[in-house]
């Protein structure tokens, strides 16, 4: 197994791309964390993985729970292999409507939380662990009404290079995975989509990315394996696009038709 006996964290691992994460990491052979506000969303994600894997209530944009997270693997297993930033939020909004309360919750979740994550982690992370960063497929677009989210994950984006080398002497690998469209009952929610609008959407944008298709949690998922297991040694401080190609062409006009 490609992960066999690795220690994980997963951050927002309760549902969406977060839990088939979890999901795959146990498949191989890892011992799995995931942290949540929800509890109930957590417990139906251990329930449904079944083994290996343990929840922990905690909020990313609290530096105290994110040093509850990492003293509890710390006694329990003693060190952590992969840590992966997967919480985050985002919302589709013109600049002249976000609000200082809506700027806060952006960035508090995508950018404060994955920097309390690794002050907090890096104490019990050992030469030959890695962080994985979940960014996204926009920061390399000019999506509008999407500036604030764009914005954060940017931010993300950057730690993968300035951690990088920052982190070299330790031997601490780190990297992000940018999903494309990945449709998930979160994200359309968070979009403010119902479910058949967003069906509508999906369909249409599936003609426009080269790999005739949009993504799902399973291509997310296989990424995160690589990207956490030794065949990925030698990989250091990449985003690795997960987009089917869509950044590759990107047609704005088009994507906006809907």
């Amino acid at each position: 197994m490609r992960l066999d006996g690795k220690i994980a964290l997963i951050t927002g691992g309760g549902t969406g791309i977060g839990l088939d994460i979890a999901k795959r990491y146990v498949e191989e052979g890892a011992y799995v964390y995931i942290t949540g506000r929800r509890e109930k969303k957590l417990q139906e994600a251990v329930d449904l993985v079944g083994k290996n894997i343990v929840y922990i209530v905690a909020d990313v944009t609290k530096k105290e729970d994110n040093q509850k997270v990492a003293d509890r693997i710390k006694a329990d297993k003693g060190h952590l292999d992969i840590a992966i930033a997967n919480a985050g939020v985002g919302n589709y909004i013109a600049i002249e409507d976000v609000t200082e309360e809506e700027f806060n919750r952006v960035m508090y979740t995508n950018v404060l939380g994955t920097y309390y994550l690794a002050q907090a982690c890096l104490p019990i992370m050992e030469e030959g662990s890695t962080f994985i960063l979940n960014t996204s497929v926009t920061t390399s677009l000019g999506l509008p009404k999407f500036s604030l989210y764009i914005a954060a994950k940017s931010a993300m984006k950057s730690f993968i290079h300035t951690w990088t080398n920052e982190l070299r002497d330790r031997k601490i690998r780190v990297n992000a995975l940018a999903p494309g469209i990945i449709p998930t009952d979160a994200a359309g929610q968070e979009l403010g989509r119902d479910p058949k609008e967003e069906q509508n959407v999906q369909q249409y944008r599936s003609t426009l990315i080269p790999a005739g298709r949009v993504g799902n949690v399973k291509d997310t998922s296989n990424a995160a394996v690589f990207l956490g297991s030794d065949e990925s040694s030698y990989v250091n401080g990449v985003e690795l696009l997960v987009d089917g190609g869509l950044a590759a062409i990107y047609p704005v006009k088009l994507w906006w038709k809907i």
